[in-house]
């Protein structure tokens, strides 16, 4: 054996588990750490197009009429690597921005299509997202010619609606304005099943009881963007089916005639595929083989396109004519028996019993045959419930009434995670203004604020109340999908005014002499609400050696009660807030980890996390009065105590119960102060500690104060959107 070929064998230049893949990561070895990495996510360092770029700006220069044209050419443009259905993509990209879209849910705003994530794992590689990867794909020639000027997130999810109008549907509208990420989301929970697929009862079930669905979770199965198009559990059962369905829906913010007309309005073009042997089916785009250069689910075997597509298992079309906006769909499901059949894939599908002809859907790709039409299990169940059966006679009787509740749904669809109007751009923009957008109109820029702060100085308010209330109005905010915030001042409206979160009683007595002080002024109650917070807030430095002045801009404006959907808003009710140490109940998930779910939500960073938990706890807005965190003797001054006495050596800490700790002198064993886990994980966990001891140092006091302030300024102005 050659000498030099000895000494090389097996000495790989890469250092192994380190560099590109970790055969351990830092979670791996502690497991019950705590994960900050959903604070860390696309860090600028990610993003190729710089700092300096601003897609919202850059939009203004796109050419959308000429996008249009673009689109409306592709849609019946069709490629031989994977050619169109009966010549038309439009199935595919609705099916492609309905999968975008419909990952969203109201329980905490997460998913939709309004970052392109559908690029990403896990969603591009989900069973229900099959060969969507080609819809992507087949578009990249646009997004190519329009580069910049167009993300990915809006051609996703304009896409499917030209490919309506394609078709003959009048939509509503449409929006431009999303901004892409670039790389997977970590931030949303999916689930805890080990496998795709997994049926109820498996390991990590998303079920409990009678079948309850796990907040915040909307689709049923690991996977699925909603039901099981097959049956519950891959089990046909219409019944059971409408009740996932229902449930899927109202966590997507969609009531009963919305859902129907979607459903139906879905399934009125394009077609199911399924017609071969699935066990023929390559991996998934992330599972892929790197010459197949991001594409999955490819057929090496045979053909695997056109009419040898398969994607769901199951086969066929929903209506006779799949390329036409018409009301086939309800006629082909009212006006005939279906009965239980198996696709070639092996799919349960239902099949009508008898037909004639002329009412089956031509081949995709040989207009000389009919192929019988199919329905789904959800698809039987607008049939065979009751209150879905009502909702689709009377659209089958109205066709013109369908049409709109379909076209106002799909925009609903669509735009729900954009936030409200004012971050829409584009000349196809609806003029109406829609209660799920949680509209506000625009507040009184031209009051004298430094009169307002004065009264509100001279008021009697204590610094905690002021602060508090601030506080409590602005932390509704939610990132993902723009809704809460302090602008519309929602919390003297219901169901806000009533929530245990906010203490009805101090908030009552707080709001009376807030709206004396917006009357007399001409402010709207929104804006001295947060003038109130920042008016407390400077008083504390004042009261630390610090003269600040907290940034504000006036123009908030006073929601009313016919423009709030109560139902709407519930979902935003707090159930802790980790900046006023309250838990509303114990929880499975601990106290910290509600911390950082609530901080990533608000679009906070670590570092403002820390500084405004440790601000808060001087300025004395713990929920009830608590004095749990409190470590100073000077509550009400905006002091870095807080950090100096948790990382005081002098002391240890002793449980007292699963969220409460004392502080203990070491010499004396006296009790100095209580805590809870979120205060105490600023000490315990090294990022957090070396955060904390930032703001413990003797010669950052002025930097803390100034942190703290930027931190809320940040928070004030979260919803404020006609400031970007």
């Amino acid at each position: 054996m050659n000498d030099k070929t000895t000494t090389t064998t097996g000495k790989c230049p890469v250092m192994h588990g380190g560099a590109t893949k970790s055969s351990m990561s830092n979670m791996g070895w502690w497991p019950k750490a705590l994960n900050l990495d959903i604070l860390h996510q696309h860090d600028s360092k990610t993003n190729p197009m710089g700092a300096n770029f601003n897609y919202r700006e850059t939009l203004k220069d796109l050419d959308m009429a000429a996008l249009k044209t673009d689109m409306h050419a592709l849609m019946t443009d069709s490629q031989d690597w994977w050619p169109a259905d009966w010549g038309h993509y439009g199935g595919l990209m609705i099916r492609m921005t309905w999968h975008a879209a419909g990952t969203y849910r109201i329980a905490d705003g997460r998913g939709g299509a309004a970052t392109g994530n559908q690029r990403f794992t896990p969603i591009n590689s989900w069973p229900d997202n099959a060969n969507l990867d080609k819809a992507r794909r087949l578009l990249w020639p646009i997004k190519k010619k329009y580069g910049n000027k167009l993300s990915w997130a809006d051609l996703i999810a304009y896409a499917g609606t030209v490919a309506y109008q394609s078709m003959g549907l009048k939509t509503f509208g449409f929006a431009f304005g999303r901004e892409d990420i670039w790389q997977p989301e970590i931030d949303t929970y999916w689930g805890a099943e080990k496998e795709w697929l997994a049926p109820s009862g498996s390991e990590g079930s998303r079920y409990s009881g009678e079948r309850d669905l796990e907040n915040p979770l909307a689709a049923v199965m690991m996977g699925l963007i909603y039901v099981n198009p097959e049956g519950v559990d891959g089990k046909p059962d219409p019944l059971k089916t409408a009740h996932d369905i229902r449930v899927t829906f109202e966590r997507m913010a969609m009531n009963d005639e919305e859902t129907v007309a979607l459903t139906a309005g879905g399934h009125t073009v394009g077609k199911c595929h399924g017609n071969g042997d699935a066990s023929q089916i390559g991996p998934e785009p992330e599972a892929g083989d790197i010459t197949e250069q991001g594409l999955g689910w490819n057929n090496k075997t045979k053909r695997g396109i056109g009419r040898d597509t398969i994607t769901s298992g199951i086969e066929g079309a929903w209506t006779t004519h799949p390329t036409q906006w018409d009301n086939g769909y309800f006629s082909m499901l009212l006006n005939h028996e279906w009965e239980l059949k198996k696709s070639p894939a092996g799919a349960w599908q239902w099949q009508p019993i008898n037909i004639k002809e002329e009412h089956k859907p031509v081949d995709v790709e040989d207009a000389t045959k009919r192929q019988t039409p199919i329905m789904t299990d959800a698809d039987m169940a607008m049939k065979m419930d009751p209150a879905y059966r009502e909702i689709s006679e009377r659209f089958s009787n109205d066709p013109e009434y369908f049409s709109d509740v379909f076209a106002r749904a799909w925009f609903k669809l669509t735009h729900r995670d954009m936030g409200p109007k004012a971050r829409y751009i584009g000349k196809e923009v609806p003029q109406e203004d829609l209660i799920w957008q949680d509209p506000v109109p625009a507040g009184n820029t031209g009051y004298d604020i430094d009169s307002v702060k004065k009264k509100i100085a001279a008021s009697g308010l204590s610094v905690s109340e002021m602060v508090a209330t601030a506080w409590d109005s602005a932390r509704t905010y939610r990132n993902s999908d723009k809704r809460g915030g302090a602008n519309g001042a929602r919390i003297r409206l219901a169901p806000q005014k009533d929530w245990q979160g906010n203490e009805p009683a101090r908030l009552t007595k707080v709001l009376s002499v807030l709206e004396s002080i917006a009357t007399s002024s001409g402010a709207s109650i929104a804006d001295v609400i947060v003038l109130a917070g920042n008016v407390g807030i400077e008083q504390s430095a004042k009261a630390a050696g610090f003269e600040v002045t907290v940034s504000f801009s006036p123009g908030r404006g006073d929601a009313t009660d016919e423009m709030t959907d109560v139902d709407s808003f519930e979902v935003l009710e707090p159930t802790h807030d980790a900046y006023r140490n309250w838990l509303k109940a114990d929880y499975v998930v601990s106290a910290e980890e509600l911390m950082l779910d609530r901080s990533q939500l608000m679009g906070l960073t670590a570092h403002q996390m820390t500084v405004l938990i440790g601000g808060m706890r001087m300025l004395g807005t713990n929920y009830d009065g608590t004095k749990h965190g409190v470590f100073t003797e000077r509550e009400g001054v905006l002091s870095n105590d807080y950090f100096v006495n948790l990382t005081d050596m002098n002391y240890t800490w002793e449980p007292v119960s699963d969220n409460l700790y004392e502080m203990r002198h070491r010499q004396s064993n006296e009790v100095k102060w209580t805590a809870t886990r979120v205060d105490l994980i600023f000490g315990s966990n090294s990022i957090l500690r070396s955060y904390a001891e930032v703001y413990a140092q003797d010669d950052n006091q002025e930097k803390f104060v100034a942190d703290f302030v930027t931190a809320w300024a940040s928070v004030m102005n979260a919803d404020r959107f006609d400031l970007v």
